[in-house]
């Protein structure tokens, strides 16, 4: 169950791939899941291993903060690709139930209609699966004077359905100056990277420019 030994390549191997698709062990934010992955690793995926890595660095990011991300821990066991099986074991079941429903010529015609009504009122009460997209964001000022908290409270006013913000920090890029790298979550349906662009560069006082520096599908 879960990624396996974590101090293995192996293991770090099974986290990277898990995280090909995602941006954290959980949800759309950081949480306990990922303290408790994080503090079972030896240290830094190697470079090769980008997804690993990159999502090690953001939780390392945190420094002793992140002992206080939300969420309850439980053991690293706990946590990893087993997760996901259940979607699909509900999907075989399904298509198990389905077959039997064909499957047996001598089923009564009456019953076979109840249970064929049971079987579709079941598949319609799944819900809709909504396509979500996890961004990291890279926010560049124009010069070391640009008040970087303002920019951020700035970028943090934009509202719009199916977009939801994640943490942000300031990273160094040079000469004195800051970029604001910060984290969102959208609905691929309700959201285009070309609208949340053109917002966020419409404070043109504060940014220069921005660029998407991680894309990935929930």
């Amino acid at each position: 169950m879960g990624f396996g030994d974590l101090k293995s390549k192996a293991g770090v191997e099974a986290l990277n791939n898990f995280l090909a698709d995602r941006s954290y062990i959980e949800g759309f934010q950081p949480s306990q899941a990922d303290v408790v992955v994080f503090k079972a690793l030896s240290g830094p995926p190697s470079a090769d291993l980008f997804n690993a890595l990159r999502w090690y660095n953001q939780i390392n990011s945190y420094g002793s903060a992140k002992d206080s991300l939300p969420g309850v821990a439980k053991a690293v066991s706990f946590y990893g690709p087993a997760g996901t099986a259940s979607a699909a074991d509900d999907d075989d079941n399904d298509s198990d139930f389905g077959d039997d429903l064909f499957g047996d010529s001598e089923s009564d015609d009456e019953e076979t209609k109840a249970r064929l009504a049971a079987y579709h009122a079941k598949k319609a009460k799944k819900p809709k699966v909504i396509a979500k997209s996890s961004l990291l964001i890279d926010v560049k000022p124009w010069d070391d004077e640009t008040d970087m908290a303002e920019l951020e409270k700035l970028v943090r006013t934009i509202e719009m359905e199916g977009l939801l913000w994640g943490a942000g920090k300031l990273i160094p890029v040079g000469y004195g100056i800051k970029k604001l790298q910060i984290n969102a979550v959208i609905e691929d349906d309700k959201v285009s990277t070309d609208e949340l662009e053109e917002k966020i560069t419409a404070f043109e006082d504060f940014v220069q420019s921005m660029d998407i520096a991680a894309f990935n599908k929930i």
